[in-house]
């Protein structure tokens, strides 16, 4: 992967399971002595590598489609859309039964979140979101059930976005040992989420890390 790095063949191997294992940059320096500049260094080349593979990826979502925004960063709280000063928005898609895409997002508005359902998911789509007004046109794309967190959180055994929570989720627990991320990083660190989660179910994700990382 990195011809011209100066690892030696143990530090790489060393480095390598680690990330796999999902360790903090802290928590290898602690476990095996490499310096965390190092590990810094390998892990952020490693994240790279799987952001630039996510980004090749241009085939729509289809189907049963959850969608929900998360902010991440900062302490501020508020109401929805009003709390993203010093806070990532981030916009997550996921195809039930398929794959969550992410996409960093400056605002809410229903023009922005219109612009990246239009570019991920395929027109004629089942789309599942709560009440937020952004999502009102949304019925233009295809079938809109709205959920009513107010009342209650899932109103029927389909009709809920119980996959793009529990990403969330996910996504929130995994950061939670980095003690903060820097917003000039986060977009990486998300990305490694992602694809973590899109293979939370492989088997050999060392083997599948080794492939992506060979081309």
């Amino acid at each position: 992967m990195f011809k011209y790095s100066k690892l030696t063949r143990k530090k790489y191997r060393q480095l390598f399971d680690c990330f796999v294992l999902g360790l903090s940059a802290l928590q290898v320096t602690k476990y095996t002595g490499i310096h965390r500049n190092t590990v810094n260094r390998f892990f952020k080349k490693v994240r790279i590598r799987i952001a630039k593979s996510i980004s090749k990826k241009n085939d729509l979502l289809k189907g049963e489609i959850e969608l929900d925004e998360s902010y991440f960063g900062g302490k501020k709280k508020g109401p929805r859309g009003r709390s993203s000063r010093n806070k990532q928005i981030v916009f997550g898609i996921l195809e039930r039964k398929g794959q969550v895409r992410t996409v960093l997002v400056d605002d809410v508005s229903a023009e922005t979140l219109m612009k990246e359902i239009s570019d991920h998911t395929e027109k004629g789509c089942v789309y599942y979101t709560d009440k937020f007004r952004s999502y009102n046109s949304l019925s233009r794309y295809g079938k809109h059930l709205r959920i009513d967190h107010v009342k209650e959180y899932v109103n029927s055994r389909h009709s809920h976005i119980n996959g793009i929570e529990g990403f969330w989720s996910y996504a929130k627990k995994f950061l939670v040992k980095y003690n903060g991320v820097s917003k000039k990083n986060f977009y990486l660190y998300l990305k490694e989420i992602e694809w973590r989660f899109n293979n939370r179910k492989e088997r050999n994700l060392k083997l599948k890390l080794q492939k992506l990382l060979s081309y």
